[in-house]
């Protein structure tokens, strides 16, 4: 059938490959040795080579001839002979003896006629068939039986596929057109390579995949159109945390842990202190957060013994009353490390229903806890400390305001002794060493109801007010005991130190200009805080050993301390080793890390948005240092919100000076801010510099 070896005179038609496709053309004459020129429906010309022959089409006459404009009128002859299902007939007629068959035999089988029309469409049935018959040669053989079910089903899916494809990119046409669409499993499996692609950019092995649908939309293909295309199609908002999802934060809890929280809520494991928990639900107890704050793990108490001294309890939620080590819940809280603390929202280290039910301390129930009893001595020092398993039952939940104002009005003795406690240990870690910085902070709070409908971006000034820093008097407190507790008793825990920092010379601070100049220079100065199984000084703190063990329910390190703690009290085999402890601490740093880097670049994410929103505003700003000089590029303050952030000055200026500023270009997604510094000049009229 095919033509090597060929003699083809004038007017034999041929079907050839041209350019890939299959095309009737009608020999005119040999070109060359090899070659044969030939002739299309369209009246073209071809120099084929025999090879590219798949077929000659032959009649029952000799010497039968076409022209080329007789190809229109016989491809249209053997339409009605193309009926792929005849082949089903053909193969069942012959799998019998395994017939090998040709198109001219099986036209004779189908149409009973051999012609150069049946033929030809034998053989276009036979080399179109990818179900029936195998080519062997210039013959074709049936498939097996097996074989063909095979390739049946393998064609049912293909056809099911593309069904879907074709589904997928008509709602794809559909919702970006503005209609609403349903996506199916399929389709967002399909999107999914969009958001591997805008994430991860030419890194991504979804790049192909995910340009074809750019493609097929009429868009760039690269990363930011993927972005925006999965904006307009709803996918995404236009502020999607892209830093987040880069990310190895778990953004959600696997169903598995969220079943494991359920049945913790229908059925608690036993509470493996019960014989030693002590009742300590008369006291006064006072919970003190924003009011946003969730996850309450510690309260504070004050306590009249009988000879009319005060003692100090600082109650700490006891999640380990819920959580076994190595349950699920545990797994998962571990490999998560931390919760993370967004703008838009908190990723709990558990389950909210847990963390902000059962484990957190709450107003009017009574919780588990474990207990720091604190006598001080005259100086603030620890004089005597107890550590317990407790019940307690909060009377108070405050906010850092309702602390203020209470301690203004004298309403609360128990307060009161608490912030004259307070005002002892800060003044006794001073002379510890302490060092101490007090440099304005932000929170970044966003409403997740787009802008036009009453969400924003909120930032406020966190005031360094006596509520916050009596608080942490007591957080700090705590730790200080747990780490003594755990040095006298050689009970391995994670420990936090801070090396000393080298502070410039007194002189050198000293001429700097007091305040947010001072402290800073302060604060480049201070090194890394470090978590480790080894106690050294806190530089920072002024305490020759510290433990972190106020916040269980959102940082890992302090529930393998609570673990570790209550297995001494109650007389038991510790659940970790030394060597188990530096694993897990190895082990769950890349997660902290991660989680901090993600909450750092939200918030500047979203401080920026929130001066992009503002570029009208002129903004206060005080010049803290220069970052590098050289460039002109300083650091400054802008204190009405307490930000950091850079800009380029070009004018003579010193750390302390005050300068007016407005928002120039900004762009939160590609972390771009650039200031515009406003000059006042004598007749009061304001000039951008």
């Amino acid at each position: 059938m095919t033509g090597q070896g060929a003699i083809l005179e004038k007017g034999t038609l041929v079907e050839v490959k041209l350019h890939g496709d299959r095309r009737l053309v009608v020999i005119d004459r040999p070109e060359g040795k090899k070659h044969f020129q030939a002739i299309d429906e369209n009246g073209n010309s071809h120099t084929i080579h025999p090879r590219e022959i798949n077929f000659i089409v032959k009649g029952s006459i000799e010497g039968f001839s076409f022209t080329h404009t007789q190809i229109p009128s016989f491809l249209q002859k053997i339409q009605k002979f193309l009926d792929p299902s005849s082949l089903e007939v053909a193969w069942e007629i012959l799998i019998e003896d395994n017939q090998t068959i040709g198109p001219n035999e099986l036209a004779n089988l189908l149409f009973s006629e051999i012609s150069a029309v049946t033929s030809y469409a034998a053989y276009c049935l036979l080399s179109d068939d990818k179900i029936y018959f195998k080519q062997k040669g210039n013959l074709y053989e049936p498939r097996s039986s097996s074989q063909i079910s095979e390739l049946k089903h393998q064609a049912e899916a293909a056809s099911q596929k593309a069904k879907l494809i074709e589904e997928f990119q008509q709602k794809l046409t559909e919702k970006l057109a503005g209609a609403e669409v349903t996506w199916t499993l399929s389709d967002r499996t399909r999107l999914e390579c969009l958001e591997r692609y805008a994430l991860h950019g030419d890194e991504t092995s979804d790049k192909a995949n995910a340009q074809e649908l750019l493609n097929f939309a009429k868009r760039s293909k690269n990363e930011q159109a993927a972005f925006q295309m999965l904006v307009d199609l709803g996918i995404w908002s236009e502020h999607e945390n892209l830093n987040l999802l880069r990310s190895q934060v778990p953004i959600r809890f696997a169903n598995e842990v969220l079943a494991a929280a359920q049945a913790c809520l229908a059925k608690p494991i036993p509470d493996s202190m019960q014989e030693l928990r002590k009742d300590l639900t008369h006291l006064h107890v006072y919970t003190i957060d924003d009011i946003s704050t969730t996850e309450i793990d510690d309260g504070l108490s004050i306590e009249t013994l009988a000879d009319g001294s005060k003692r100090i309890w600082i109650h700490i939620a006891d999640p380990t009353r819920w959580v076994d080590p190595e349950s699920s819940l545990d797994r998962d809280a571990r490999k998560r490390g931390t919760s993370v603390y967004l703008p838009t929202g908190v990723i709990p280290m558990f389950p909210i229903e847990l963390a902000a039910g059962p484990m957190s301390l709450i107003q009017g129930k009574v919780c588990y806890a474990l207990s720091f009893a604190v006598d001080l001595d005259e100086e603030g020092a620890v004089a005597k400390y107890e550590i317990m398993a407790t019940l307690v039952k909060p009377n108070y939940r405050l906010t850092y305001e309702d602390v203020e104002e209470m301690l203004q009005l004298g309403v609360e003795d128990d307060l009161e002794r608490l912030a004259q406690f307070a005002r002892l240990r800060k003044k006794w870690r001073v002379a510890q060493g302490a060092i101490e910085i007090h440099l304005p902070d932000t929170t970044v709070k966003v409403d997740p109801q787009p802008e036009d409908q009453g969400g924003g971006v909120t930032l406020e000034l966190m005031e360094d007010s006596f509520s916050r820093q009596l608080v942490a008097e007591m957080m700090i407190l705590a730790g200080e005991v747990a780490a003594k507790f755990a040095q006298t008793n050689n009970i391995p825990i994670p420990y936090r130190y801070q090396e000393q920092p080298e502070l410039p010379p007194l002189d050198t601070l000293m001429q700097l200009p007091s305040g947010p100049v001072r402290e800073f220079a302060i604060c480049r100065c201070m090194t890394k805080g470090l978590l480790g199984l080894y106690a050294s000084r806190h530089s920072g703190l002024g305490l020759d050993a510290y433990a972190q063990v106020t916040s269980p329910i959102r940082r890992y390190s302090d529930l393998l301390a609570h673990w570790q703690i209550k297995a001494f009290l109650r007389e038991q085999a510790l659940p970790f080793t030394a060597e188990m402890l530096t694993s897990i601490l190895q082990a769950i740093d890349p997660a902290i890390w991660d989680a901090n880097q993600v909450e750092k670049q939200s918030v500047r994410y979203w401080s920026l948005e929130y001066l992009r929103r503002q570029k009208d505003v002129v903004w206060e700003a005080l010049m803290l240092d220069w970052l590098r000089e050289n460039e002109r590029l300083a650091l400054v303050l802008i204190e009405d919100l307490g930000l950091k952030l850079p800009m380029r000055i070009n004018r003579q200026i010193q750390a302390g000076d005050n300068l007016q500023i407005k928002t120039g270009e900004v762009d939160p997604r590609k972390d771009i801010i650039c200031f515009q510094e406003i000059i006042q000049s004598n007749d009061q009229e304001s000039r951008i510099v």
